[in-house]
């Protein structure tokens, strides 16, 4: 192991830790709001890095540039659509959130339509949470950090032992990081951790191009866009793994369900001092989705050229990096790899903690008439924080063996949680009269239907297609129940807002850039572009 390597990524890590613990050392953390909140604090800054950063885990690292090495650049469409649904949530849900108040994304439901149904949704947002994004966070960083580093090999260990052992550090050191610090510690790290991000971007690129032209930069980028041209296109054909059409139909609901309704994102800009901040930190975030490439796709087109066969191909991003970088910039971006699993894995965990907390422990102490304080409702976050790692960390290693790719496993898996909300969060939003119980039946339809599809019965369709399908579906069949069996008096919204609901003056203008940036991009990557 070099060991200029490894002084460079505890350097790295140790300063974002150090900046967090002095900018937040004066805290207290002795109440809901303060702890799962950050007192909602935030300036636009925190909130655009920290959205960012969460959203660029080890698991984008590992997942995205294995996609673009076995198949092509389509894989960019889910970050590069992600910027049209973070522009409809920025002007169309984050007004209604910080209106009523609300400190989890189920606040709503329990105000449109009963808290039963909040429960039921917080239900499923902590079982997405349990199989699906804190295990996967922690088997992709281990993964990426043993490609780095050789861990395995300078220990003599079997691959999937080295992998256990590092999911145990990392979910360790994650799980005190968020119990101790809550979620402010955990914005001000991002805010490090995204400069860094952009450095280690820069440097891989230009190292990959470098080494990929013999030394010079513009043969490099020659040979990257002279050979294997078929890895270039973001336009996935109607056969492809991720079809071009996908973006209008399940690709756009999940986005907008995972940047608007996602409790451990949308957590980050609940925390916003006033709608403004949170309207800009939602479009700087934006910003980073357009260098996102960068990290997330190039790498793989890189080793296209240099790995002509590669028998494990989710090493593809950490066996790059490993092999091009001088070994102090291998420190950063294995820091910065670190640094952005453990900012996934802190939302997720915040948030966990929040919804179990306020959501179920709360009302279940109410019901037993026992009072519901804020030390109490603080202790069974944490509590209940801990106990999801020590699951986690046991069940993420056995990922390796899902068959159909790490990345595919990512979005399959998450769709099964992801769209049922989004369809009855949209329903609440667009209806006034849609009964409870339509909430209900829709949520049990659409998880029983996609899962049919899914391991039943053969469609021959796309399951993203598949989701817009029966998001339509569930969407008449909530709408029919509340043609026959309408609430008494229709759904009124009542402002209980605690910060400012100013919202951001020239944002317009902004989002009409980003969303020319965006089409240009799709452009730039297809066969009128550098694909031809």
């Amino acid at each position: 192991m070099n060991i200029t390597i490894l002084t460079s990524f505890l350097a790295v890590t140790l300063i974002a830790a150090l900046i967090a613990f002095f900018a937040t050392r004066k805290q207290q953390l002795r109440t809901p709001i303060s702890y799962y909140l950050g007192n909602r604090s935030l300036g636009f800054w925190m909130i655009g890095s920290s959205l960012f950063l969460t959203n660029m885990s080890a698991n984008q690292f590992i997942g995205e540039n294995e996609f673009v090495y076995t198949t092509n650049m389509s894989v960019m469409a889910w970050g590069m659509s992600s910027i049209l649904a973070m522009l409809i949530v920025a002007e169309l849900l984050m007004p209604v959130y910080l209106r009523i108040g609300a400190v989890t994304t189920p606040d709503f439901l329990a105000k449109r339509f009963d808290t039963q149904t909040q429960r039921i949704v917080s239900v499923i947002f902590l079982l997405s949470y349990f199989i699906n994004l804190i295990p996967s966070v922690l088997y992709g960083c281990a993964v990426a950090i043993n490609g780095i580093f050789h861990v395995d090999q300078w220990f003599g260990l079997s691959y999937f032992l080295t992998i256990r052992i590092l999911v145990v550090i990392v979910g360790v050191v994650g799980c005190l990081y968020t119990v101790l610090g809550g979620l402010r510690a955990i914005t001000i790290t991002d805010v490090v951790q995204g400069i860094g991000m952009l450095i280690g971007g820069i440097f891989i690129v230009w190292y990959g191009l470098r080494f990929l032209g013999d030394g010079s930069v513009l043969q490099g980028v020659e040979k990257l866009t002279g050979e294997h041209r078929d890895h270039l296109n973001a336009i996935g054909k109607p056969k492809d793994v991720l079809p071009f059409g996908t973006l209008f139909t399940g690709m756009l609901l999940i986005n907008i369900y995972y940047w608007g309704m996602e409790q451990y994102i949308v957590q980050e800009a609940l925390a916003s001092r006033n709608l403004a901040e949170s309207q800009k930190g939602i479009s700087l975030a934006c910003v980073g989705k357009l260098i996102a490439p960068l990290l997330l796709n190039v790498p793989g087109l890189i080793a296209v050229h240099l790995y002509p066969d590669i028998a494990n191909t989710a090493t593809v991003f950490p066996k790059l990096v490993s092999d091009i970088l001088p070994p102090v910039v291998i420190g950063l971006v294995a820091a910065v790899v670190f640094g952005g699993a453990l900012s996934t894995f802190n939302a997720g965990l915040n948030s966990s903690g929040t919804l179990f907390a306020m959501n179920l422990y709360k009302p279940w102490l109410e019901r037993k008439g026992k009072v519901a304080d804020e030390k109490k409702l603080v202790k069974s976050g944490r509590l209940f924080q801990v106990s999801l790692t020590a699951i986690a960390i046991l069940f993420s290693p056995y990922i390796m063996f899902y068959e159909g790719g790490f990345y595919n496993y990512l979005q399959k898996v998450s769709s099964f949680f992801s769209v049922p909300v989004f369809t009855i969060m949209v329903v609440g939003l667009l209806t006034k009269k849609v009964p409870p119980i339509a909430a209900k039946i829709g949520v049990f339809f659409f998880v029983t239907a996609y899962t049919l599809t899914q391991f039943v019965i053969d469609t021959g369709l796309h399951y993203l297609h598949i989701l817009a399908i029966l998001f339509i579906v569930t969407t008449i069949i909530m709408l029919l129940v509340g043609r026959f069996r309408p609430m008494e008096s229709p759904f009124s919204l009542q402002a209980h807002a605690a910060v400012d609901l100013k919202p951001w003056k020239n944002r317009h203008w902004y989002f009409v850039v980003l969303v020319i940036l965006m089409i240009g991009m799709f452009v730039l990557f297809s066969p009128h572009g550098i694909a031809e």
